[in-house]
């Protein structure tokens, strides 16, 4: 069985530490359900892009979202161009509705794990995983299949070898270690976000796939995540911390592939301390965005119990956290597509809901938020 050897220092304890705190306030914040659901949509765009980017794929952010949203149900690029009218490589449409397809794929997995104590990670998992993945992009006796051959990683520059992954003929034999190692229960006392980091970069150091085992390591470790407890409401990107610097990003993975021609030799912990800093910095960045929009902990305590907003009410406590106070003669415009009768109607939601309070009953009145 493999068994990754790294030391917890005192940087990966403090990142972990603000996972954890970021995940309490998110999971805890009192105005979340309604917002939830559009800021799960955003993180996913933003997985789906940073996770196809930072591979060379070439569609902008606000492309990549526009085929995402604009060919739902679809699994053929050629057929997707013709749904959001988009002009682009159909081999980057392709990967994007690939890795929105991988997405829905975890969302169905984290489902199936909260209705069992225990879920198991399978070599057929990873295969499935890798199947959507590369979708249309490869022949089909490559989807789901372990390499037959060897693979080298040059640099683009200058044409180097940069990494060199395991005979394909050792291949299942790691890949069975690692998915031991998952479900065993010396593997399972590990802590999850370290066990993400672990598949993670096991999964890329074995190379398993003639292609795409970039994607389908990222996506391995978000599983890994989401059905451990740490899905934490779906609303972040790990993807986007790579992407923003990629260099760091396959730096780190080089770094400890470099050690030793040995996996098992290999000292996994400058990699876990990038991963656990890439999602601490990501939760932080959510946890800010989270509280921003709940306003105060307290409340929820006050309400028995967390309030659903709409798009406009979100926009609207947004306003008044900004700006402490605001009329109809401040927030009205902004929503210029809707008539004033309707602002009022989210105003009086608000109000009756305790999450805002009315100052002033002429025209000179305003909004501000209950604390």
């Amino acid at each position: 069985m493999y068994s990754p050897k790294y030391t917890i220092t005192n940087s990966i304890l403090k990142n972990i530490g603000t996972i954890e705190a970021c995940k309490e306030i998110i999971q805890e914040a009192p105005l979340i359900p309604a917002y939830e659901r559009q800021f799960q949509e955003e993180a996913m765009i933003r997985t789906v892009h940073h996770g196809t980017h930072i591979e060379g794929n070439d569609l902008s952010f606000e492309q990549a979202g526009k085929v995402i949203r604009g060919s739902f149900g679809e699994t053929n690029a050629e057929k997707a161009v013709e749904k959001v009218g988009i002009t682009a490589r159909e081999r980057d449409i392709q990967e994007v509705i690939n890795y929105r397809t991988v997405m829905e794929f975890l969302d169905k997995q984290y489902n199936t794990s909260q209705k069992n104590d225990i879920f198991r990670f399978s070599e057929n998992l990873i295969k499935q995983i890798h199947k959507l993945v590369v979708n249309r992009l490869v022949s089909e006796e490559n989807q789901g299949v372990y390499r037959k051959s060897q693979v080298v990683l040059r640099d683009s520059r200058t044409g180097e070898i940069t990494f060199r992954p395991p005979p394909s003929v050792e291949v299942p034999y790691l890949m069975e270690d690692l998915v031991v190692f998952m479900n065993s229960k010396v593997g399972r006392e590990v802590h999850p976000v370290i066990r993400a980091a672990v598949a993670h970069y096991v999964l890329a150091a074995i190379h398993p796939f003639v292609e795409g085992n970039g994607r389908t390591a990222r996506a391995f470790a978000t599983l890994v995540m989401f059905v451990e407890d740490y899905d934490i409401k779906r609303l972040f990107s790990l993807e986007e911390y790579f992407d923003r610097d990629a260099e760091a990003y396959y730096g780190a993975l080089i770094a400890t592939s470099g050690q030793s021609k040995e996996l098992g030799d290999r000292d996994l912990t400058a990699w876990i301390g990038y991963f656990t800093q890439g999602l601490a910095v990501e939760l932080t960045r959510v946890r800010e965005k989270v509280k921003k929009l709940s306003i105060d902990t307290k409340i929820r305590a006050k309400r028995g119990q967390q309030v659903a907003l709409s798009e406009r009410q979100i926009k609207i406590i947004e306003y008044l956290s900004e700006n402490e106070r605001g009329g109809m003669g401040e927030i009205r415009p902004l929503f210029p597509m809707v008539s004033e009768d309707t602002v009022l109607r989210e105003f009086q939601a608000l109000v009756k809901s305790n999450v805002i309070r009315k100052k002033g009953k002429t025209k000179g009145s305003y909004y501000e938020l209950v604390k």
